[in-house]
C-alpha cells in the first residue's frame, strides 16, 4: 500500500495517477495545502495567488476536466513595475528605456561597462555582472531580497530556474523599438471559483474514502516502515511525502544540518474594497521600493472583471522573525498601499490574512546537493519525497503535477 502524505495538488495527483493501493493522510481539516481559497460575500481570495500556466496540453485537460468551461478564464497577463511612482513594464532589465533619461542612461552604461566575465558566485553575483549595478541597484536586488527575505548572496545563481527573466543586451536594445516583454506565462487560466477549483477538479480522480483529514505525521519508522500518527500506526509498502523536506528528515529521526534548508514566510493580506481602484488593467504589481512593506500586489478584481477592488498583497518575512500583530501588518499595508496611490477613497469592507512558512526556498549548493543525497537513501527505504516542498525547490504547479506522473510510473 502507497501511504501519501498531503491532500495538497501532488498527494492528489499522485493518488490519482497510482494504479497501486493508497491511503492519504492530511494534517488539516480541508485539502489542497497552500491552494485553497476563501469564498466570503462579493470576494474569492487564494491563500496567495495561484495562477496557473499550463505548458502540458494533457495534463491542462486532466486538471481541468471537471470545472465547467464557462467558469474558466483565460486571462492575458499584464504585469508592471512600480517604480518611484511611475509604471515600468516587466522584465525591467528589458524596458530601461521608459526609466527617466538620466536614470536610463545610468542602467545603460552600467550594462556595458559589467565586467561580466560568465562566472558567478551567487545570484546576487550573476544578476550585477550580467546587468550592471544601476538594473541591479534599482530593481533585481531590492525586489529579490524582498521575495526571498535574505541576503541574494546566499542564494545560488539558478536558484529561480526558468522563471527568472534572463535577458542579453541584444534583448535590451531590440526592445527599445519593439516591444517584447514575453515570459513562461503569458497567458494564464483561473476559475471565477478561486485555485480550489483546479484542488477540486484533482480530487474527482480520487477515491474519497482513501483520505483522512487532521491526521498527523508524529513518527516515521523507516526500518519497519511504520507511520505513527496521532490517531494511529499505519504501515505501507511505499511512502510517498509531500511535506516540507526538512520536516520529513526530522519525522525519520535523520541526522542532517537544519542550516542547509532555509527559507522565508510570507504573509498574505487579502484585501476587500468597497469600489474600484485607478489600475484596471494589471494583473499584478512588483514593488522593489524598500521603504514599501509588500513586494508584489495582485488585483482579483483586474483578473476577474468585477467592480469593486480586491488584492492580495504579499510580505516576504525571514523565517527567523518572530511576526508583530496581524493587526499591526494591516495597518502598515493601508498606509503603504495609499502612499504607493493604489488606494486613495476606497473603503476597506473585509479582509483575510494568511501564513505561509516555509514560503520560498533558499536554494543553493549544499540545498540541492543535501536533496540529491537524502532523495537518494531515501528511495532505497522506499520513502519519495515530491512537491515544490518536498523537493524543496521552485516550481510551478504543473511541474509538481508532472512529478507525481512520472512517479506513479516509477512504482
Amino acid at each position: 500500500m502507497d501511504l501519501i502524505i498531503g491532500a495538497g495538488v501532488s498527494g492528489l495527483s499522485y493518488a490519482g495517477f497510482t494504479s497501486n493501493d493508497y491511503m492519504i493522510i492530511e494534517r488539516d481539516s480541508e485539502i489542497g495545502g497552500y491552494c485553497r481559497t476563501i469564498k466570503r460575500g462579493d470576494f474569492v481570495w487564494d491563500y496567495s495567488g495561484h495562477f496557473f500556466h499550463f505548458r502540458f496540453p494533457e495534463i491542462k485537460e486532466r486538471v481541468c476536466k471537471y470545472i465547467d468551461i464557462n467558469s474558466l478564464l483565460r486571462v492575458k497577463k499584464k504585469t508592471q513595475i512600480l517604480y518611484n511612482q511611475q509604471y515600468i513594464d516587466f522584465p525591467f532589465q528589458k524596458n530601461i528605456h521608459q526609466l527617466p533619461k538620466s536614470e536610463f542612461i545610468d542602467c545603460l552604461y552600467d550594462l556595458f561597462n559589467s565586467g561580466d566575465d560568465g562566472t558567478y558566485t551567487s545570484f546576487k553575483d550573476m544578476i550585477i555582472k550580467k546587468y550592471g549595478n544601476s538594473i541591479a541597484e534599482k530593481f533585481l536586488i531590492p525586489y529579490n531580497e524582498k521575495l526571498y527575505a535574505c541576503d541574494l548572496d546566499l542564494l545560488d545563481v539558478n536558484s529561480m530556474g526558468r522563471f527568472f527573466p534572463k535577458a542579453d543586451k541584444y534583448d535590451i536594445i531590440s526592445n527599445f523599438k519593439c516591444a517584447d516583454n514575453r515570459s513562461y506565462n503569458d497567458y494564464f487560466d483561473y476559475p471565477i471559483g478561486g485555485a480550489i477549483e483546479y484542488v477540486n477538479s484533482l480530487m474527482h480522480y480520487v477515491d474519497s474514502t482513501r483520505l483522512s483529514l487532521n491526521e498527523e505525521v508524529l513518527q516515521i519508522d523507516v526500518h519497519e516502515k511504520m507511520v505513527h500518527t496521532n490517531k494511529r500506526d499505519i504501515k505501507y509498502d511505499n511512502l510517498i511525502s509531500t511535506m516540507p523536506f526538512p520536516k520529513l528528515l526530522s519525522k525519520c529521526n535523520f541526522d542532517f544540518n537544519e542550516e542547509t534548508f532555509t527559507s522565508n514566510k510570507v504573509l498574505v493580506l487579502n484585501l476587500g474594497f468597497d469600489s474600484k481602484g485607478r489600475d484596471i488593467q494589471n494583473s499584478w504589481v512588483y514593488i522593489p521600493n524598500r521603504e514599501c512593506i509588500f513586494y508584489r500586489v495582485g488585483y482579483y478584481d483586474n483578473i476577474m472583471k468585477t467592480d469593486k477592488m480586491s488584492l492580495y498583497v504579499e510580505i516576504g518575512i525571514p523565517s527567523s522573525l518572530k511576526m508583530e500583530s496581524y493587526a499591526s501588518y494591516l495597518e502598515r499595508v493601508m498606509a503603504d498601499l495609499k502612499k504607493c496611490g493604489i488606494v486613495d477613497h476606497q473603503k476597506l469592507i473585509d479582509y483575510e490574512m494568511v501564513l505561509m512558512d516555509p514560503a520560498y526556498v533558499h536554494i543553493n549548493k549544499a540545498s540541492v546537493e543535501a536533496v540529491k543525497s537524502f532523495k537518494k537513501e531515501l528511495s532505497s527505504l522506499d520513502i519519495y519525497s515530491i512537491g515544490r516542498y518536498g523537493s524543496w525547490t521552485y516550481c510551478s504547479i504543473e511541474d509538481n503535477i508532472k512529478e507525481a506522473f512520472e512517479l506513479s510510473m516509477l512504482l
